[in-house]
């Protein structure tokens, strides 16, 4: 039976520095600061906003929420981003993905200032996390992915690693990430040929397809560390992740579980971030 990697463990293991951190900002004369923008109230967006306000009032970083109504126009919707975006006080943005259907989110992609993309949404920080450029923020997902790893210290280097999922969000960067740790890495997705054979030949099976139960206990195999990225709801109305847990726990060294899983871990991340984005911005405007 798989030891369970707990993404709260984790969480718990960054909380004392991420507090210390903060602490010396402020003491500085900086309020770290998280502006949050969501067009609408999807209920998982509503979800994942509680988590993080909760988890920066934790750390002692200020979170602002811009609620934007559904029929916002384009032009709007791109005025609030920038206000936002040249707001001196504002150290790290968050926009909820994906827009709804009448809104690009292509302009502002380009117009956020990458020091404030704490969750890589910029070109210059996608580029440089395929580029092994440790400057660079991740998604902060896919990092999470990494720290749970590093916490439960899994060794990566030459292991046979697939990754299940090939979204930017978390699929591509992770497997830059993993690659970046010497990692041997397979991306496959819902529609790859011998799905089944190439996981159950990983040491490292990382599970992001958003398919609820689609790794099964066949497709794992004998001792390997399987990371279930997935979040979903079963037939029973339950929430689930990408594998099928009971089936995989039994075969698997080490497994992550949703929900407590990967999951938890996030806002973390984002804390992380929006710290190093405070002192990265704060030093940026010194050196000037």
């Amino acid at each position: 039976m798989g030891i369970l990697m707990k993404g709260i463990d984790v969480a718990a293991a960054m909380k004392e520095e991420l507090i210390k951190e903060a602490g010396l900002l402020k003491e500085g004369g900086i309020i770290p600061c998280l502006a949050i923008i969501r067009v609408g109230s999807r209920k998982d967006d509503l979800s994942y906003e509680r988590g993080a306000k909760k988890r920066m009032d934790m750390i002692g970083i200020e979170c602002r929420v811009m609620e934007l109504p559904e029929d916002i126009s384009q032009k709007e919707f791109e005025e609030v981003f920038r206000k936002v975006n040249d707001d001196t006080s504002v150290h790290g943005i968050l926009l909820f993905r994906p827009l709804l259907k009448h809104l690009d989110e292509e302009p502002v992609r380009r117009m956020i200032h990458p020091l404030k993309d704490v969750d890589c949404m910029s070109d210059v920080n996608l580029l440089k996390v395929f580029d092994g450029d440790g400057t660079g923020y991740a998604p902060c997902t896919a990092e999470a992915v990494m720290k749970m790893l590093k916490h439960y210290n899994i060794d990566l280097k030459g292991k046979n690693t697939t990754v299940v999922g090939r979204s930017m969000v978390v699929g591509k960067p992770l497997s830059m990430l993993l690659l970046k740790e010497n990692a041997t890495v397979t991306i496959c997705h819902t529609k790859t040929e011998n799905l089944a054979k190439i996981c159950k030949n990983a040491d490292v099976l990382v599970a992001a397809a958003g398919k609820a139960k689609m790794i099964t206990a066949d497709m794992v195999g004998d001792g390997a560390v399987v990371v279930d990225v997935g979040i979903n709801v079963d037939e029973e109305g339950n929430l689930c992740g990408d594998v099928d847990f009971e089936g995989a726990e039994q075969k698997s060294s080490y497994i992550s579980p949703v929900p407590k899983g990967v999951g938890s871990l996030t806002t973390s991340v984002l804390a992380e971030h929006v710290i190093r984005a405070a002192k990265e911005l704060s030093q940026s405007s010194t050196d000037r």
